[in-house]
């Protein structure tokens, strides 16, 4: 997630915890590494400049960040040097491209494996991930992610894809709406919201931001509107994770991703709230100490070996300097695990 925008249709460029993450993923200049949420290329830009003979692989669903990050590693390091795909075409990416520095690839990280197994890149130095919704995505009006701006309910990061937010918010059952306000929104007042969505939807179709964060407001208490935030802050996040499949997929890939790391590389991934967070923390903690005996057991014997080591006990955050710059930042956490 980059840190700052701006509105239409220029990608911004400040990314969050550059420095640490750059330190952090020891960049090889020999090495191959993998953006998987390439953005503006704001991290993969400080990768490419580290590599002499090494690739970046980058790969991002949203085709204004794969075009902003195109023209921008292109400056870097030559534009015959940078090799853009469509990873839905039927031939996708072919071990020729990685003749080319840079590969970048439109697709969800989730299919990470099968990128690099189609450019025969067995294992890579680093990988990273920098979850959550783009600033531009945010910014951008149009794209429908915001609640400050009034614009069709999309929220789509790959807008190739058929379903839209007005979708889940028109065809969801209460029940089913009121079952990801409160697991992806950790909003208590999730069931309420999902009456009134229901009953306002009754009489004609939301298709607005705006009318959406109007009825999610007549369902949250006066006293909680005045002192907990927006109200749709919780709401829209859902649907947006929902949407997007964003927990779904970090959840079933990321132990996978530690697999297509070579020994000493390292993953870094940004969170930007709890329930990223703890998937995280949760994967790079079995990765580590994998071991299903029960407690007691002096020795082990269920045979299960260790993929590395968690660099980062407890997760870094921004400095005040940075969160003050950059007032998106302060709810990053940066996690680190290395492959053994």
């Amino acid at each position: 997630m980059n840190g700052s925008g701006s509105s239409g249709g220029t990608f911004s460029h400040t990314p969050i915890l550059l420095d640490t993450v750059i330190e952090m993923l020891n960049v090889v200049p020999s090495g191959t590494y993998v953006d998987g949420t390439l953005g503006g290329a704001g991290h993969s830009s400080e990768i490419a400049k580290r590599l002499t003979s090494g690739h970046l692989i980058g790969i991002d669903r949203d085709s204004d960040a794969i075009e902003a990050a195109a023209l921008r590693l292109s400056a870097i390091a030559g534009a015959d040097a940078v090799r853009v795909i469509d990873g839905s075409d039927e031939t996708g990416p072919q071990p020729g491209d990685m003749d080319k520095k840079i590969v970048i690839v439109k697709a969800n990280y989730g299919s990470m494996a099968d990128i690099l197994q189609n450019l025969e890149t067995d294992k890579v130095n680093g990988i990273l991930l920098d979850l959550g919704v783009s600033s531009h995505q945010l910014d951008d009006a149009q794209r429908g992610f915001s609640y400050m701006h009034d614009a069709p309910l999309d929220m789509r990061m790959d807008r190739d894809e058929e379903m839209t937010a007005a979708d889940i918010v028109n065809t969801y059952s209460l029940q089913e709406l009121a079952r990801i306000i409160s697991e992806y929104g950790e909003d208590n007042f999730a069931r309420n919201i999902a009456k009134h969505i229901v009953m306002a939807r009754g009489k004609k179709p939301i298709e607005t931001t705006f009318e959406l964060s109007e009825i999610i407001s007549g369902a949250i208490p006066m006293k909680v509107r005045k002192t907990g935030g927006h109200p749709a802050k919780r709401t829209f996040q859902a649907i947006r994770i929902e949407l997007n499949r964003e927990l779904t997929v970090l959840s079933e890939k990321l132990g996978g991703m530690i697999d297509l790391l070579a020994p000493g590389g390292r993953m870094c991934v940004i969170t930007f709230h709890s329930l990223e967070d703890r998937i995280v923390k949760n994967a790079f903690r079995k990765a580590e100490n994998p071991c299903t005996c029960p407690p007691g057991l002096p020795v082990c014997v269920c045979g299960a070996v260790s993929k590395g080591r968690v660099i980062t006990r407890k997760p870094i955050l921004p400095d005040a300097k940075e969160q003050e710059s950059n007032p998106r930042s302060k709810s990053a956490k940066l996690r680190v695990f290395e492959r053994a």
